[in-house]
Formats: C-alpha cells, sequence, structure tokens
C-alpha cells in the first residue's frame, strides 16, 4: 500500500496559520484537496497566507483562548462543509518572552502562554470532537516543540513547560477518544526559522554560529514548513488510522 496525501472532500482546520508552520500545513493540506479553514490573531498574515494559497482557503480572526470564539469557528465549518475530519492545533509562541531568570517570571507572563498554547489547543479540540464522534473519524494533530521533550534555551520556562503538556495531553486525548475513530497525535519541531523570533534568534548567531548549529543536525540544515507539514499529513492520513497518542520529533536528527 502506498502514501497518498490525498484529502479531497476532507474539511481541515488550522490554528496559528498567519505565518510559519502554520501557512505551510494550511498551503499542503489545500494542495491535496481539503477545504482548510485557517485561524489566527493575525488578520494580515492570515490574509497573506489566503493569497499565497495554490486554491482557495478560508481564513477567520480568532482567538484561541477565546472559547466562544473558538466554538464560532468549528461551528461555522461543520455547518458549511458538514463535517470536520482533521484539526491541527499549531497556535502558539512566547507571547513576546524570552530570556527571563525564572524569579522574574510574573503570574500574567506565565499564564498567558499557557493559556494560549495549551488550553486554546484544548478549546479548539473540544469544539470539534462532538462532529468527529458523530462522523466515527477524525485525526487532531497537536504541535509541540523540541522543548517539550529536551533541554533547550534558557529564559523560555513557560514555554518549554506547555509545549510538554501538548504531548501529555495528546497522550490522554488519543487514549480516550480511539474507540470513536479518532485518533490524536503531536509533532515535535526541531529548529525551524520562520517566524519573527526564530529567524531573529538565527540571524543573531551569525555566520560561525549558524555553522556550528547545523554541525548538531544530522540533515546539515534548518528545518522548512513542509518539512513539519508532511510529518502532520502522515497523522492526518488513512494509513495512520491506528496510529494515536504518538509524538513524532522532527528535528532534522540532533
Amino acid at each position: 500500500m502506498s502514501f497518498v496525501n490525498d484529502f479531497s472532500n476532507r474539511t481541515v482546520l488550522v490554528t496559528g496559520a498567519g505565518h510559519g508552520l502554520g501557512r505551510g500545513i494550511a498551503h499542503a493540506f489545500a494542495d491535496s484537496g481539503a477545504d482548510v479553514w485557517c485561524c489566527d490573531l493575525n488578520e494580515e498574515g492570515l490574509q497573506e497566507t489566503a493569497r499565497l494559497a495554490t486554491r482557495p482557503i478560508k481564513v477567520r480572526t480568532v482567538d484561541v483562548r477565546d472559547r466562544n470564539a473558538v466554538q464560532a469557528y468549528a461551528d461555522e465549518a461543520l455547518s458549511s462543509t458538514g463535517r470536520i475530519d482533521v484539526l491541527v492545533n499549531d497556535a502558539g509562541g512566547l507571547a513576546g518572552q524570552s530570556g527571563k531568570a525564572v524569579e522574574d517570571v510574573s503570574a500574567d507572563d506565565w499564564q498567558i502562554i499557557f493559556d494560549i498554547n495549551s488550553t486554546g489547543a484544548f478549546y479548539c479540540t473540544q469544539a470539534v470532537v462532538p462532529a468527529m464522534k458523530k462522523a466515527g473519524y477524525g485525526r487532531i494533530v497537536n504541535i509541540s516543540s523540541g522543548a517539550g521533550l529536551a533541554l533547550t534555551v534558557t529564559g523560555i520556562q513557560a514555554y518549554a513547560a506547555t509545549k510538554a503538556a501538548m504531548i501529555g495531553l495528546t497522550r490522554q486525548l488519543g487514549h480516550e477518544l480511539g474507540e470513536f475513530g479518532i485518533t490524536v497525535n503531536c509533532v515535535a519541531p526541531g529548529s525551524i526559522p520562520c517566524n519573527p523570533y526564530s529567524e531573529a534568534k538565527w540571524e543573531s548567531l551569525g555566520a560561525e554560529g549558524q555553522r556550528a548549529a547545523l554541525e548538531k543536525i544530522a540533515m546539515r540544515r534548518t528545518g522548512k514548513p513542509s518539512d513539519i507539514a508532511g510529518a502532520v499529513m502522515f497523522f492526518s492520513s488513512e494509513q495512520t488510522s491506528w496510529v494515536t497518542g504518538q509524538t513524532l520529533l522532527v528535528d532534522g536528527g540532533k
């Protein structure tokens, strides 16, 4: 049996699609025939995602921390297409935080990253599960990070904690939803300069620092959004119907 990336007649929801990984994932699904519904808080970025797509996609400005807004987004997609087959929880980030000593992280600093990265994914999952249960079919893919599996740069404590939480949530939901034909898996990306923070971090290394960083990666290159999109589509395919609760580290081999 060959692996086929054909998502014709499938409805796919992608959060955090205003740039970077989310945009790459949304475009890959659109290229494969899916009816793609994207959301983000970055309205300008969403419009660019739509303009750059090879096929029409729907974009909606949604704050994943707002449970009602998330539900309205999912309901609109379900009402329009009659189904929700795939949810990709990509929305997240550092909320502008990095390099803080642990004692300097405020309660608000800690909470906002959990609200975006973990609670937002939970709200989105809650919003789509009833339709998936009714259909007896669903694919949920969470985007974690290598930072959720191993030590990372200092000063991003909340981010690392939320990405580890995504892995735990994946494992638990995979167990709970399997009987309904719903798989839940996770992709943990490595170094991919594809957003303002990661691009600035990469540039700050300079030529020598970049060469040293690449020497630690087996493939001798940084990742691309398409590398993560491929892993997401693998977990979203028909061929992985007996794979659930798993986390795949996609980092070029470190």
